[in-house]
């Protein structure tokens, strides 16, 4: 399963490119705001730090504004993924860009049906909110699992991307059924590496090998 970073801060971004563990990187306008800087230069920014591909969000709500907007994000790099709301409009544009050879992450899947009509829109990926299925009261990963089990049924290409991952569980969750791809924000990747038995083993070993250094001094 590939692994994006779901924010636009770079500090995040640089300091996950490090451990050589991240594919690629969500944004969406929220997220961007919060750098207090613009939103093409940041989306450039990532772009130069991430190869993988780098999801770019419109604002337009309607069909033509979107394909308009698309295909000016996409000419920001190579890698850049336009998101698309899951809306009719949104759809129809993912239509027309994807024929376009543009890559298309339709945002804010909610159902099995939505993700349906996404991949047969010609979407390169999916983002089903898991999270915020289950903060109202759903099952995001129940969803997960349908979106991945249908399009196992027909040979469907479009990749899910978990996305609105909450904690670490989620990912696991996730690569239990298959998705192709997690997105989460910096903190909850962070809490990937932790567990108390690692801590307490590294530090069994470090007392073990500070006793043994010393019976080596008095040599």
């Amino acid at each position: 399963m590939k692994i994006f970073l779901d924010t636009a801060n770079l500090d995040e971004i640089r300091k996950g490119a490090s451990w050589g563990i991240v594919d690629g990187v969500t944004t969406n306008p929220t997220l961007v705001a919060r750098e207090k800087t613009g939103f093409r230069k940041r989306i450039a920014e990532i772009c130069e730090v991430v190869k993988g591909p780098v999801s770019a969000e419109v604002i337009a709500l309607n069909t033509e504004g979107m394909i308009r907007e698309g295909r000016e994000l996409a000419k920001i790099a190579s890698n850049v993924a336009v998101k698309i709301p899951m809306t009719p409009d949104g759809i129809a544009a993912t239509k027309i860009l994807s024929g376009e050879g543009i890559t298309v992450n339709v945002t804010l899947v909610f159902s099995s049906n939505q993700a349906l009509l996404a991949a047969k829109a010609g979407a390169t990926f999916v983002s089903p909110f898991i999270g915020r299925m289950d903060d109202n009261g759903d099952d995001g990963i129940r969803m997960l699992s349908e979106i991945q089990q249908i399009y196992g049924n027909y040979g469907i290409k479009t990749e899910i991307i978990a996305a609105s991952i909450r904690h670490p569980k989620h990912v696991i969750q996730a690569a239990l059924i298959g998705a192709d791809i997690a997105t989460m924000p910096f903190k909850v990747l962070e809490k990937c590496f932790l567990h108390p038995m690692t801590d307490k083993g590294l530090d069994r070993f470090l007392k073990d090998w500070n006793n043994v250094k010393d019976l080596v001094d008095d040599r």
